[in-house]
């Protein structure tokens, strides 16, 4: 039988594209690779149907794109700690990522990327939506655009871990919520520029976001929830459909996303890696 052959194909308007014809349970090629990074800067949002990946194997591919990150408040997997497991079990009032967020933007360094593997999806439901942010930086008027410029906000993870989050009574992933447990800070521009396609994206999430630099809370939060709500428009976004074993690469640079709390009675369980990007300018 002829080896297949490597395949990208665009399936949604303002983000994703599906790759077949590759298995990610072996070593890639430079020129497969170079496919794929290419395809993750053109499309941001990348799947692999019907791969079958141990942790290894997912770690082996994880680490072509740079060194893996280890989550600040969040366990890995005993084994293989750069792997945690997303699990929403039936009962469960809340879950990890139900809010629009880039990842772990709260570290001086977010990652560059994330990558996440289905071992169970609920028959329906259970849908991540990802939402182009080099789009809605386009779309704002160039007087926005223009303030926007130079601006910096606050990031923190006080509302997604600490003993003040509240979080683990109402899901199966826990964060860290003890006593001793420190808010990480950091400063990041409101409008990033990728570093590899030197493109714009806006880059303020209603998870980490905490107040624009040098104002109160209170003075920053009308500009903040405009560009919330500005950055997850309709036609910004990328609706994604899991299937079981399904491989799914995202650039957490250019893209907010959530995960839609819509499968309350369902099992759901993904294998999730973060990969270390660089101090966002």
């Amino acid at each position: 039988m002829a080896e297949e052959t490597l395949v990208v194909r665009r399936i949604g308007a303002a983000a994703g594209a599906e790759i077949t014809g590759i298995d990610l349970s072996h070593d890639l090629t430079n020129d497969q690779f170079a496919v794929i990074h290419q395809a993750l800067l053109d499309h941001l949002v990348l799947c692999f149907p019907d791969q079958t990946l141990s942790a290894d194997d997912q770690i082996a591919f994880a680490r072509r794109w740079g060194d893996l990150a280890i989550h600040p408040n969040l366990a890995g997997m005993k084994d293989h700690p750069e792997i945690i497991a997303v699990e929403r079990r039936p009962g469960d009032t809340g879950h990890l990522g139900s809010e629009w967020h880039n990842d772990t933007t709260s570290l001086e360094k977010p990652p560059m990327g994330t990558m996440m593997y289905s071992k169970i999806v609920p028959p329906v439901g259970g849908d991540t939506v990802f939402a182009n942010q080099y789009a809605a930086y386009d779309a704002l008027s160039s007087g926005m655009k223009d303030m926007l410029d130079g601006m910096r906000a606050v990031h923190g993870d006080s509302r997604v871990a600490g003993p003040r989050a509240g979080l683990n009574k109402r899901r199966t992933n826990k964060t860290d919520e003890s006593d001793d447990w420190r808010e990480t800070v950091n400063m990041h521009p409101v409008v990033r520029t990728h570093p590899e396609t030197g493109k714009k994206a806006l880059y303020v999430n209603v998870a980490y976001t905490l107040r624009l630099e040098n104002m109160t809370t209170e003075e920053s939060q009308p500009l903040l929830d405009f560009l919330y709500e500005h950055s997850h428009r309709p036609e910004f976004t990328y609706r994604h459909r899991w299937s079981e074993k399904m491989l799914v690469l995202w650039d957490n640079r250019a893209l907010v996303h959530l995960a839609l709390n819509d499968c309350p009675t369902s099992h759901r369980l993904m294998e999730r890696i973060q990969i270390r990007g660089d101090r966002p300018f």
